[in-house]
């Protein structure tokens, strides 16, 4: 998976050196949640729709409520499915006890709840933007269910 934002986080760690993400993501989880909350095209287009991602489950779901204008454009779609899977896994990490984000071996992030179940984020946020279900707010009371108590912000 291509994530175009990646460039810009290692240039701002000061490396040029690329190493591999699921190592990073244990030696700097923090800079790679940071990495995953960005989101920029996701964020702009709720923007447009004077909604502010503000990083809790009462977003997602007002992510659920808008129009889904991305679908007219073939290009954007997919962009705009894969930031709202890695929006997913962020309010799932900040607001789920014990969610962390993981990388499986072929380089696609999960995250990773304190059960030990991994929630496929990408992929929930790719059908998300492809025809709305399932809704991000299920996804997430369905994952903030399997493990302890989620915390709401």
């Amino acid at each position: 998976m291509k994530l175009p934002f990646l460039d810009n986080w290692r240039n701002r760690q000061g490396g040029t050196r690329r190493p591999a993400l699921a190592s990073v993501v244990r030696t700097d989880p923090d800079g790679v949640a940071e990495l995953f909350a960005e989101c920029e095209l996701l964020r702009a287009r709720a923007g447009q729709c004077g909604l502010e991602l503000d990083d809790s489950p009462r977003s997602l779901s007002a992510l659920d409520q808008l129009p889904p204008i991305w679908r007219e454009d073939p290009e954007e779609l997919p962009w705009v499915g894969n930031d709202a899977g890695l929006y997913l896994g962020t309010v799932l990490v900040r607001t789920v006890p014990g969610a962390v984000w993981d990388i499986l071996a072929g380089g696609r992030p999960v995250v990773r709840l304190a059960s030990g179940r991994e929630i496929d984020v990408v992929a929930a946020g790719l059908d998300w933007a492809m025809s709305g279900s399932p809704e991000l707010f299920d996804m997430y009371a369905e994952s903030a269910e399997s493990g302890p108590e989620a915390k709401t912000r």
